[in-house]
């Protein structure tokens, strides 16, 4: 096993690769692992094959839903926790419920990274 296996794993799923790279420099400057992906599809694949500890899911990635991504993974139970990043103005109360988290675009790195904190604190 490599040095980054110990790490946290955090899986960020948007389909803007700009947004993707400031929170995997971020995250990786704070001691985390990063993986990315830029659809829902992808981020099911790497799910299944790697051991992920949080998601970081855009409500809109691209044509896909981020709600009902973590919606089946809840489904299948197992899931690791999931962090809706939005652009919208307001989630839902049910929505908002069902995450673990929520960050509200433009966000601070500071608050995204308390959540991940949060989350990933044993």
């Amino acid at each position: 096993m490599g040095k980054d296996a110990q790490l946290p794993t955090v899986l960020v799923v948007d389909d803007e690769p700009s947004l993707r790279l400031v929170c995997r420099v971020n995250l990786e400057l704070d001691g985390y692992r990063v993986l990315e992906a830029p659809n829902v599809a992808e981020a099911e694949q790497m799910l299944l094959a790697e051991s992920v500890d949080v998601v970081l899911l855009d409500v809109h990635v691209g044509p896909d839903s981020g709600i009902e991504l973590m919606r089946r993974l809840r489904e299948r139970g197992g899931a690791p926790p999931v962090v809706l990043v939005t652009g919208s103005a307001r989630l839902d109360e049910e929505t908002n419920a069902e995450a673990d988290g929520v960050v509200a675009k433009p966000f601070r790195l500071e608050e995204l990274l308390e959540v991940v904190r949060r989350l990933t604190a044993a």
